[in-house]
């Protein structure tokens, strides 16, 4: 099968197989603060991941490209969606354009509808640094997102099945490239102990992309004459995955995805310490069957309600935010215990 097919396939499994939902987000729980001390219109959403400097925490994740017509429209509409509500963007993964030139327009049109927006470019962890050059090009990206899809690779009939070297490629990137680089997971999570390897090869920020939404083993198993069901169960809860990135290196910014749906889940993300949430399969769905304007109204309607929620804990910024108590219980707070995480310091700080 071609790249492209490929492409729009997962498009449409991605949109028939939705969101898992067991994130974790629903074992974190805000204190209540009775006397908040601030009000709606002193509360300020932009934040900072590493060098880049967004309006907003919210930022549309890796999606598409390189499927023809279809995944043109669906990066044009975002693209226009992330330029009228102010947040960032990244594109899907541009080799199938580094391969079969026909298809970059598929991703330079997310640039031309935003042309002062943030936008990421998108590869696997077996570009060589000239491709990746191409691509920070292609879409003029104010970073390259490299994405980590182990168990969807494996999974995938046609996938890669040798992961040698992955590490070095990254700090070749980083050291070449006149972007910064953010390493992202595809749906299955990031251990403290993978940040802190990719902190130290020099990346920009981590995309922990955890376990709780668009199940690519899943996806991969519908496209398998036998399928491999232990993957579809695989991975860190994307909860998980924020405190441990965070536990282990505090000084590399998070972005956290993977089963993001509402602006409570965002709240819940950025106090337990990420600097941006981005969401992908729940924007796609929006899209799908609302539209453009739609997932305009959608994006505004989340903010606004982020905003509401930042009031009623009395956190005027993010990293207000990132103080507030929490309290975390069941499975989560289970993971975290066995890990050797104290998640009393999430309930006692101010």
């Amino acid at each position: 099968m071609s790249r492209s097919k490929r492409k729009a396939e997962h498009i449409e499994l991605a949109l028939e197989t939705g969101q898992l939902r067991g994130s974790g987000f629903e074992e974190v729980a805000f204190l209540h603060r009775s006397i908040p001390d601030t009000s709606h219109d002193s509360i300020e959403l932009k934040t900072r991941v590493g060098e880049l400097a967004l309006s907003s925490p919210i930022f549309i994740n890796a999606m598409t490209g390189g499927g023809g017509r279809q995944t043109y429209e669906i990066n044009r509409d975002l693209a226009i969606a992330a330029r009228e509500t102010g947040v960032g963007l990244a594109v899907g993964s541009q080799m199938s354009a580094l391969k079969n030139r026909e298809e970059i327009y598929t991703y330079e049109v997310v640039r031309k509808e935003n042309p002062d927006g943030i936008v990421f470019s998108n590869l696997g962890s077996e570009a060589s640094v000239e491709q990746a050059k191409e691509a920070v090009k292609m879409v003029d990206a104010d970073a390259l997102q490299i994405h980590l899809n182990v168990v969807q690779e494996l999974t995938m009939p046609e996938g890669d099945r040798d992961f040698r070297g992955v590490l070095h490629r990254i700090e070749k990137l980083v050291d070449c490239l006149d972007v910064p680089v953010i390493v992202k997971e595809t749906g299955f999570g990031m251990s403290m102990e993978t940040v802190e390897a990719l902190k130290g090869a020099g990346v920009l920020a981590v995309d922990v992309s955890g376990y709780g939404g668009t199940n690519f083993g899943a996806i991969e198993n519908r496209r398998r004459a036998k399928s491999l069901p232990f993957f579809e169960e695989w991975g860190i809860p994307t909860a998980v995955s924020v405190v441990e990135a965070k536990e282990r290196s505090q000084n590399i910014p998070v972005i956290a995805s993977g089963g993001i749906q509402s602006s409570l889940d965002i709240a819940k993300s950025l106090a337990l310490g990420a600097e941006a949430a981005a969401l992908a399969g729940y924007f796609l769905k929006v899209l799908s069957q609302e539209g453009r304007d739609g997932l305009i109204a959608e994006i505004t309607s989340i903010k606004e309600e982020l905003k509401m929620i930042m009031t009623a804990l009395g956190a005027n910024t993010i990293k207000d935010l990132q103080k507030v108590p929490l309290l975390i219980s069941g499975h989560t707070w289970h993971w975290l215990d066995q890990r050797g995480i104290d998640t009393k310091k999430y309930a006692q700080r101010t």
